[in-house]
């Protein structure tokens, strides 16, 4: 799989760490209790079909990007800074 980097352009999948589910990962408060905070650690939902993921373009410039893609037939559909998502989301 390839995934263009908005900074770099097209490059392997090998060069990005994959980080999650870009929307739904909410973060347990201080004081949850240790199901809590095993659940956000280790339990991730794996759908069929389009997600909105978090990678980082660890082997390349650093960015963080947030890639929707179908994970059925493994379509890119599109590739977004996450920074440009935060700022458009204010």
């Amino acid at each position: 799989m390839q995934l263009t980097c908005p900074l770099c352009g097209a490059r392997d999948r090998r060069e990005f760490y994959y980080q999650g589910d870009a929307v739904a990962m909410t973060r347990p408060a201080p004081d949850a209790g240790a199901d809590a905070w095993d659940d956000y650690v280790h339990l991730r939902d794996n759908p069929a079909g389009q997600t909105r993921d978090l990678w980082h373009h660890e082997g390349g410039c650093g960015a963080w990007i947030v890639v929707t893609r179908n994970t059925v037939t493994h379509e890119v559909l599109s590739v977004t800074l996450a920074e440009t998502e935060a700022r458009a989301a204010r």
